[in-house]
C-alpha cells in the first residue's frame, strides 16, 4: 500500500475536495500508473451528484486516464516502467466467462470492475479514480500511448473516443459509405474524424450554425440544419 492524493466527493451535495488515501501494491498482474493528465466526462459529474442511483462514497471520479508506468507486477510483461499508457472506464473483469473470451469484458457475467465506484474484485474495497496522481490496474485494462501524441489530448479518447470508434468498426465503416452524425459536442467532433479517416462520406445533423460551420473544419462533407419545431 502507498499514500495517493486526488480529489473526491463525500456525498452528493459536496464539491470535490482533495483527499489522501491508499493505493494498493502491485499485484502480479498489475501496472503501477502515475497519472499526468484525465479527462472530465459528463458521466463523472452523474456519479459525483448520484444522479444515477448508485454512487458509493467517497467517490473520486475519472475514467480518461494517461500516465506513465511506474511499477510492474511479477507477471506482467506488457509495459515496462516509463511506458505512456491509459485507462478507460475499467480496470478489471472475470476474464473467464463467455464475454471476456470474446474480448467483450464490459459485459463481464460477473460485471466489470469500473475504474472507480466499485467493488475491487479481490479485496472488495472501493474503486478509486482517475482524479488523482496515481493508480494501479490489471495490465489487461492497460493500452499504450503513442508517443507522439498529445498526452492531454489523448485523455477524452479513452472514453469520448472509443463511444465513437467503437460503433463506427463494429458496423465495418469503409471508404464511401455515407455516416450521419447527430450533434457536435464532445463525441460528435470525435465521430466526425474517425467516419472521415476511414473513408466515409460525413454528415453532421444540428441546430447550431456555428457548430456547422466548425464541423466543415473538422472534415464534415454536409451539414444538416435541424430546426425545432
Amino acid at each position: 500500500m502507498y499514500k495517493a492524493i486526488g480529489y473526491a466527493a463525500q456525498s452528493a451535495t459536496a464539491p470535490l475536495a482533495p483527499m489522501t488515501f491508499e493505493r494498493r501494491a502491485p499485484r502480479a498482474d498489475d501496472v503501477a500508473i502515475e497519472i499526468l493528465y484525465c479527462g472530465v466526462c459528463h458521466s463523472d459529474i452523474h456519479q459525483a451528484r448520484n444522479e444515477w442511483g448508485i454512487a458509493v462514497y467517497p467517490l473520486m471520479p475519472g475514467h480518461e486516464i494517461v500516465g506513465r508506468v511506474t511499477a510492474t507486477g511479477t507477471n506482467a510483461s506488457k509495459y515496462k516502467v516509463g511506458d505512456l499508457v491509459g485507462v478507460g472506464c475499467m480496470v478489471d473483469s472475470c476474464r473467464e466467462c463467455s464475454a471476456c473470451k470474446s474480448d467483450l469484458e464490459q459485459y463481464c457475467l460477473e460485471g466489470p470492475t469500473m475504474t472507480y465506484a466499485t467493488p475491487d474484485r479481490v479485496d472488495g474495497s472501493n474503486t478509486m479514480g482517475g482524479y488523482s496522481n496515481s493508480i494501479v490496474v490489471a495490465e489487461h485494462f492497460v493500452v499504450r500511448i503513442p508517443e507522439k501524441l498529445d498526452p492531454a489530448a489523448a485523455a477524452p479518447i479513452l472514453c469520448a473516443g472509443i463511444t465513437t470508434y467503437s460503433p463506427l468498426k463494429h458496423y465495418g465503416v469503409k471508404a464511401g459509405d455515407k455516416v450521419g452524425i447527430l450533434g457536435m459536442g464532445g463525441l460528435g467532433h470525435m465521430g466526425i474524424k474517425f467516419a472521415k479517416a476511414m473513408g466515409a462520406e460525413v454528415t453532421l445533423f444540428t441546430r447550431s450554425a456555428a457548430k456547422a460551420q466548425e464541423a466543415r473544419r473538422q472534415g464534415a462533407d454536409a451539414c444538416d440544419r435541424v430546426h425545432r419545431r
